[in-house]
């Protein structure tokens, strides 16, 4: 059955990818339209994490925030379909990175690096940085239930040369690529929430304590790989620019989560500057204290 659904999508999808992006944004618009007023997806939990991340705003200003980021999650999730069918000279066009000498310096370094980002504006696009780099790519992810999909998109996000490793093969991934001594980066959306059970540390953001990912400080530490922060930007509709900042070139040195605080005050930076481009869907505050 979900190999029938999977066929019946399929050509769907390609034929949005193959849109120009002109006609690819009057469908998100018209998606969005369909999203936010018949079906109201998760808009009662965007709605929960608006007032509470944002209180010092006017219930007007959070609406209006509220509806600009659904237009930015269509159009981001269009934007993911058009990957299958991007030319390389389209996305490097769309993506920019404003200090690439930047992570090139790490690079220099000869140790694999761990590049932390938020589920803000474009993560998707990320992958046009692949490239970029002289090391090997993985970008971690999790796995979809049905499997055609999965490959789907495990096959659009590894179009330019980058890895897709699920969160239960990251530590055996680094784990391999160590031993085999193959420099890699590694790229950590740490922003969500994690499983209350994995839980090893509490942290505030958006003012709210929280439990917080600490899985790339720890691997970091572990496996003496340097650490990045990767801010992106929406420059206007379709366009977007991404730049990077060290979090640390020796993490071993640092005190526990001091790496994993000073990614979380980056995000938060990143949201109040336009807090229209963060996903709000995700259920990030479901556990606080």
């Amino acid at each position: 059955m979900r190999f029938i659904v999977y066929l019946i999508v399929y050509p769907f999808l390609w034929c949005i990818s193959m849109l120009p992006f002109k006609l690819l944004y009057l469908f998100s618009d018209f998606i969005y339209l369909i999203v936010y007023y018949v079906i109201g997806y998760r808009k009662k939990t965007v709605r929960e994490n608006l007032a509470l991340a944002l209180p010092h705003l006017s219930a007007e200003e959070r609406l209006s925030i509220e509806k600009k980021s659904f237009r930015h999650l269509c159009d981001m999730f269009l934007e993911m379909i058009k990957t299958m069918t991007i030319s390389k000279k389209e996305i490097e066009k769309r993506f920019v990175f404003t200090n690439m000498e930047v992570y090139k310096k790490l690079e220099e370094q000869e140790k694999s690096i761990a590049m932390m980002l938020a589920h803000y504006a474009s993560y998707e696009w990320v992958i046009s940085m692949n490239a970029y780099v002289t090391f090997s790519a993985f970008a971690i992810y999790k796995k979809i239930a049905n499997p055609y999909f999965d490959k789907l998109v495990r096959d659009i996000r590894s179009k330019f040369k980058a890895s897709l490793v699920t969160t239960k093969e990251t530590i055996p991934t680094i784990i391999k690529n160590n031993r085999n001594k193959k420099l890699s980066i590694y790229g950590f959306a740490s922003d969500q929430s994690p499983k209350i059970t994995s839980a090893f540390h509490w942290q505030k953001f958006m003012g709210i304590e929280v439990p917080v990912h600490t899985g790339a400080e720890i691997l970091a530490k572990k496996y003496n790989m340097n650490m990045i922060f990767l801010k992106v930007k929406k420059a206007k509709r379709g366009y977007y620019e991404a730049s990077f900042e060290v979090l640390s070139e020796n993490a071993k040195e640092i005190p526990n989560y001091e790496i994993t605080d000073k990614f979380l005050t980056l995000v938060e930076q990143q949201i109040y500057e336009a807090p229209e481009y963060y996903l709000w869907t995700h259920k990030r505050w479901k556990h606080k204290r």
